[in-house]
């Protein structure tokens, strides 16, 4: 059975190591990051969020709704996809970053076979040595114990997925999908080869 898959993409940071910029609209190639990584999500999915805490109507153009968190201040990344799972209008939420515009074309059908395989209601990326934290396929129930977890003050995205049964999804033969672009410096590298 094939799942319905809504795609969250965190641009609602606040761009500290980018000069406190908004990290999403900093320019890779003459095209700001948001645009890179909606390339690559549009041709998968239909549903598509994106989390900003700043400049709404900027991001609002690409023709997608565009999600605050419901806490203020900045509070992290997890506030982010609980904001994003809360509109979730499809069960199931595939999250990434506005800073990773180097995702595979087959993300999402990645995500779905390592969930269908699994049953789990949360899979996390792997990249071959390390866990992607803040890149995966997460249930809207799992919504609950998510703004619990952040109304009593957690805030570190590993520790949250430890606390629940997960499936991996493994993305070792490709390792620029999760390549993060950090700092001014990271805008000026030359693209992965065949990306």
């Amino acid at each position: 059975m094939t799942i319905k898959v809504t795609a969250g993409i965190l641009a609602g940071g606040r761009g500290r190591r980018m000069g406190h910029i908004d990290k999403g609209l900093a320019e890779l190639n003459g095209q700001p990051l948001i645009e890179h990584v909606l390339h690559r999500l549009q041709p998968q999915t239909p549903h598509i969020l994106i989390s900003a805490n700043r400049n709404p109507d900027r991001y609002a153009r690409y023709g997608h709704p565009v999600i605050a968190d419901r806490w203020p201040g900045f509070q992290g990344p997890l506030a982010g996809i609980a904001s994003l799972l809360e509109a979730c209008g499809d069960d199931w939420l595939a999250t990434t970053a506005c800073d990773t515009p180097y995702l595979p074309a087959d993300y999402i059908q990645r995500l779905i076979a390592a969930q269908q395989r699994s049953g789990a209601r949360m899979v996390v990326c792997h990249d071959g040595s390390s866990l992607q934290p803040l890149h995966g396929l997460f249930h809207r129930e799992l919504v609950q114990d998510l703004v619990g977890y952040l109304e009593q003050g957690g805030r570190q995205a590993r520790q949250w997925i430890e606390r629940h049964h997960r499936a991996n999804a493994d993305f070792s033969d490709c390792p620029d999908a999760f390549v993060n672009l950090n700092r001014p410096e990271d805008l000026r590298l030359p693209q992965p080869p065949g990306s």
